[in-house]
């Protein structure tokens, strides 16, 4: 493992000097001379003092004082004063300069819009200028986003450093810890704290007009139309968040959310979800039983909510030909439990809404059902709010274009909802001005991120830019991943009665065990690392490894590292400080060459690349799988339909040679032997071949192993041998038939 002194020496931006970093060779130095010294200390113990008796001493009979060591603890507190506010001064320093830059950016683009716009009827040679200077603008808001994302990685290995060197220091000084209050007191400084979202706001609009962005029309005959809607969720680790948003808003605009500091580019999402005392909605969803349900109450903004969505979503199955539904309507804070006491005013709101929305009879009935139904299984599942979420959304989308939409929820939480008198229904989620418990709060290391796609049409293949975002190395899927599922699990662990499966992820443990879920998780000295159940089979699917095996530092399934890519050792630089594209290397990778290399080996993880290594080759890099094929009924029935017909054609070839063999005459049966002969070992590797096919299959759909589920090889290589043999029988009964025909004195 490097030191971290010799990673930060050699992660250090080319752009900033090395005196903006925190000095970690001083403190670690101080941090060892306190340990040498072990100075003599006052006793800590002794609550009475004399104001007649002398001082304590030290061994020599001098009144103990800092002069006795040229190092003492306060050495080490006024230091690492100083390196806080060195980065708290240089860290804000940079983002006014980027600021700047984004100023003048911006008045760039509004400069050539402007004139583009007046002189809009003008010549070729005018359109081609702006084309020119499209480029330029777009090259000049390129330089600033990496410049905010190399300030971002300065920000973030400085306080791993801070951590490391507090962490140290309370292990050689227990006497004087001190780790938890410079955490606390660094959270509080802008360098850390700071919220820097308008730079994204701003560099979003930019690249919104640089492509010359269009609301699309509002569809308002949907339901005419056949689109595949597919909705992935992805985990995305914290230091990635401003990556990720770089590689999104190129391609989509931010939903900009009004705060009461001005527009922002993520909005407070809070979600009541209702339960049982059986959590009989949460092991529907856990379990995908066909018509679960979830229910929650959901608003949006700080503070106490004014307009509430009423939400039910149901699962359905897709084999089935049915689609997963989610349905909603508004009521006014006041009027909530009205609804959890089936109280409210249906036949009131129907006419209101008939009188003054103009809604028309059939939109008022299936709102009247909607209603009627969710008020009925609140009452007849005796549902209570049992979960809160709370998380900052960032939303990414063209108005009215549901082709391609994005969300990224940042700073989740789940909170538990139990534990407090609902006072017959008047009240439905906790106060948010009492504070919480351990265990009634689990906080989410990583940002979950959830693409969805609306593909048909003109738009049959996702974006290529959505596909190399999924391919970039920043994105962890995580099958059907929930938060009320997480929540329930983590903070009701007495209650549930079946866990998913990502809890035995290692990288969100800690954070099970500080919310008190430690009874669903293994013990540390596990056998397997995993729970009992679906674990044993895929624990591949977790994306950062288990307890035993954990793989904190793994890439995606599908993304190879910069290194990879362009040939680069990821052995550690002789030099002190790395190169440019050493430190930054993942911004200079081309969409194409990160295509090329997630594609380089999709291949060779066949079925046959064991049976024919010369076609082949495995790819031995270790990567974290991510992806997750879902699985339908109707594949097991085709593999078992496949295996019968490689079955059928063996049979079938056997069947054939083997009457050659019965019914071919003792003279001149030379050629009909060998084409028997020659027929019965194809026949045979047919039959060995689909037995392997449907034996291989089945483990890859049982323990859902992503990639590809076909053999490109297997078949390519039998058919090659049967066309082989082929020919040549037929090379050799044309030989046959001119030697006949020269017999009889014939030409052929």
């Amino acid at each position: 493992m490097v030191k971290f002194g010799l990673r930060l020496s050699q992660n250090r931006a080319p752009e900033y000097p090395p005196e903006a970093y925190m000095d970690y060779d001083k403190l670690k130095e101080i941090i060892h001379e306190l340990k040498k010294k072990k100075l003599a200390r006052v006793d800590s113990t002794t609550r009475e003092v004399s104001l007649t008796a002398p001082p304590p001493t030290n061994a020599a009979g001098r009144q103990l004082t800092a002069d006795d060591s040229p190092v003492t603890e306060e050495d080490f507190y006024s230091t690492i004063d100083k390196e806080l506010a060195k980065l708290e001064s240089f860290t804000l320093q940079q983002v006014t300069e980027l600021r700047k830059q984004i100023d003048n950016v911006e008045n760039e683009v509004k400069g050539w819009v402007t004139t583009s716009t007046a002189t809009a009827a003008t010549s070729t040679a005018g359109h081609k200028m702006n084309e020119s200077q499209i480029e330029s603008s777009r090259e000049s808001a390129d330089t600033v986003a990496k410049s905010f994302l190399i300030l971002e990685k300065y920000v973030n290995i400085n306080f791993m450093g801070f951590h490391k060197i507090l962490k140290k220091h309370d292990k050689n000084s227990p006497q004087h810890q001190c780790k938890q209050f410079y955490i606390n007191r660094m959270h509080q400084q802008a360098w850390v704290r700071g919220d820097y979202s308008d730079v994204v706001v701003r560099l979003s609009n930019i690249y919104s007009a640089l492509r010359d962005d269009h609301a699309a029309e509002e569809n308002k005959d949907g339901g005419q139309q056949s689109f595949l809607r597919s909705t992935t969720k992805y985990w995305v680790r914290t230091e990635d968040v401003s990556k990720v948003k770089y590689a999104i808003l190129k391609h989509l605009p931010v939903f900009l959310q009004k705060t009461s500091t001005g527009e922002s580019d993520s909005q407070l999402t809070n979600s009541v979800y209702f339960d049982n005392d059986q959590l009989e909605l949460y092991h529907g969803r856990l379990d995908k039983t066909p018509g679960a349900i979830a229910y929650r109450l959901r608003w949006y903004g700080a503070g106490n909510p004014k307009l509430v969505f009423c939400e039910r979503k149901t699962h359905r199955d897709t084999w089935t030909g049915e689609a997963s539904v989610k349905e909603r309507f508004t009521v006014d804070e006041s009027e909530v439990k009205q609804v959890l006491n089936d109280k409210y005013p249906i036949d009131e709101k129907r006419k209101e809404m008939q009188s003054k929305k103009g809604a028309t009879a059939d939109e008022v009935d299936d709102w009247e059902t909607l209603v009627r139904e969710m008020i009925q299984v609140v009452q007849v599942k005796q549902l209570v709010p049992t979960m809160r979420t709370q998380y900052m959304r960032t939303a990414f989308q063209i108005p009215f274009d549901a082709t391609v939409r994005i969300s990224l929820d940042t700073n989740l939480c789940m909170i538990s909802e139990r534990g407090y008198d609902t006072l017959g229904g008047a009240k439905w989620f906790r106060d948010p001005e009492k504070p919480l418990a351990d265990n009634e709060i689990t906080r989410f290391p990583h940002a979950v991120l959830e693409v969805k796609l609306e593909l048909g049409g003109a738009n049959a293949e996702p974006p290529q830019w959505v596909t190399d975002l999924q391919n970039s190395g920043m994105l962890y899927e995580v099958h059907k991943f929930s938060k009320f599922i997480h929540g329930c699990a983590a903070l009701l662990p007495e209650y549930v009665r079946s866990v998913p499966y990502w809890v035995d992820d290692a990288s969100i443990r800690d954070s099970i065990l500080r919310s008190g879920g430690g009874r669903i998780l293994v013990k540390q000295d596990h056998d397997t690392g995993v729970g009992p159940g679906a674990n044993e089979v895929y624990d591949h699917l977790l994306p950062f490894g288990n307890v035993k095996e954990p793989r904190l530092d793994a890439k995606g399934r599908t993304a190879n590292t910069a290194s990879l890519v362009k040939g680069v050792d990821e052995s550690p630089a002789k030099g002190a400080v790395a190169t440019a594209e050493q430190y930054y290397a993942d911004a200079d990778v081309t969409e194409e060459e990160m295509l090329n290399s997630t594609l380089r080996g999709c291949c060779e993880d066949t079925c046959a690349g064991w049976m024919f290594p010369f076609c082949s080759g495995y790819n031995d890099d270790i990567l974290t799988p991510t992806s997750v094929q879902k699985i339908e009924p109707k594949i097991f029935f085709a593999n078992e339909r496949t295996f019968l017909h490689w079955l059928h054609s063996g049979v079938t070839l056997y069947t054939i040679a083997a009457g050659i063999l019965a019914f071919a005459s003792d003279a001149n049966s030379m050629t009909a032997h060998w084409y028997a002969m020659a027929l019965l070992p194809i026949s045979l590797g047919f039959c060995l071949y689909a037995l392997h096919l449907f034996l291989w299959r089945s483990e890859k759909i049982k323990t859902r192993i992503p990639g590809r589920w076909d053999d490109s090889r297997g078949p390519l290589i039998l058919g090659t041998t049967l066309c082989c043999v082929l020919f040549i029988n037929f090379v050799m009964k044309c030989k046959e038939i001119r030697k006949y025909n020269n017999l009889l004195g014939y030409e052929l």
